[in-house]
């Protein structure tokens, strides 16, 4: 019986061994499935201000336009450099982003994990710039569908108290700080992706189109917190889960879903301090909010590929089918 029992228990205990085994194979074989190579950021603003990096990189792109072989733009880009506060710009931004080798694999891990879920969104080359233009500071990360750049400077004015004295209010300043550049260039990846509505956009369009950026975003960067992809601070988030159901039964009594009155629409979907229908403390952007919950809950309740979400153009569909009330 002895004999039996040891030899039973040792069958068990390799039994066991080799269930682990597998576990442990399978768990790394997902942790390295969601990792993904790092991207190539190539550095168009250390080959201006330092000369360091290949010109030929830069000339395959018309995000940059950049033209070597002409007199006229070499002149302007020399104009450019040696501004003493575009120079001072730059030596700033170098001493923050000198080394992007985090930037370059959180990056690479984002677009992994958005190419296996929606191959149609693949970037090949990624750009980093000064521009020293803060009153552009909406067009801070833009692209077309295979390139991306990044205004690394405008991630400059949340971290260094010298670059305030440019005037960018404080709503957007808070929100120019490194945390914030995967996000916002994920979120630029995904817009440039979006089958939109033709005609006028209205504040429904607005919110669904941010509402499946927002829900891509929380898939690829499954660990950043909800305030980061809003671009919300926590007050303001707060603010927005206790007042949903205030701010929908606003936009309906007000007629505002359906309405496309740019003018009217501004306050509700830009960038603000505050929503000014709703005072002091309201959270900015409501649209991107209440379009998050929609299509969240059309996803849940029609489960279309992301593709199929994305090249949804009636937003009125998706309302409806999501059933979404606050």
């Amino acid at each position: 019986m002895h004999n039996k029992h040891s030899k039973r228990l040792q069958q068990w205990q390799r039994h066991i061994v080799v269930c682990l085994c597998l576990v442990v194979a399978a768990l790394a074989a997902t942790g390295c499935s969601d990792k993904g190579e790092p991207v190539r950021l190539q550095r168009f603003e250390q080959l201006i201000f330092d000369g360091k990096g290949n010109a030929a990189d830069f000339t395959g792109t018309t995000l940059l336009n950049y033209n070597p072989d002409d007199p006229r733009f070499m002149a302007m880009l020399d104009d450019f450099r040696n501004d003493p506060t575009v120079r001072r710009i730059y030596e700033v931004t170098d001493s923050l982003y000198h080394d992007l080798a985090w930037l370059e694999q959180q990056l690479g891990d984002a677009m992994q994990r958005a190419h296996t879920l929606w191959p149609e969104l693949d970037y090949s080359h990624f750009y980093t710039l000064v521009t020293a233009d803060y009153n552009n500071y909406a067009n801070r990360v833009f692209c077309d569908l295979t390139d991306m750049a990044i205004s690394l400077d405008c991630y400059t004015l949340g971290h260094v108290a010298e670059m305030q004295r440019f005037g960018v209010p404080n709503y957007i300043a808070r929100l120019c700080r490194r945390e914030y550049i995967v996000a916002d260039v994920m979120a630029a990846a995904t817009r440039s992706h979006i089958e939109m509505p033709e005609g006028d956009m209205t504040f429904l369009d607005f919110a669904i189109a941010e509402g499946k950026t927002l829900y891509l975003l929380e898939q690829v960067l499954p660990k950043t917190a909800d305030t980061i992809l809003l671009r919300y601070s926590a007050e303001q988030l707060a603010w927005m889960e206790a007042n949903v159901e205030r701010v929908w039964g606003w936009l309906i009594e007000h007629d505002v879903l359906y309405s496309s009155d740019q003018a009217r629409l501004r306050n509700l979907v830009d960038d603000a301090p505050k929503t000014n229908a709703f005072g002091e403390g309201s959270a900015p952007r409501t649209s991107a909010y209440i379009g998050w919950q929609i299509v969240r809950r059309y996803m849940k309740r029609t489960s279309p590929t992301l593709a199929e979400l994305m090249a949804e153009r009636d937003s009125r569909k998706i309302l409806t089918l999501s059933g979404w009330r606050p």
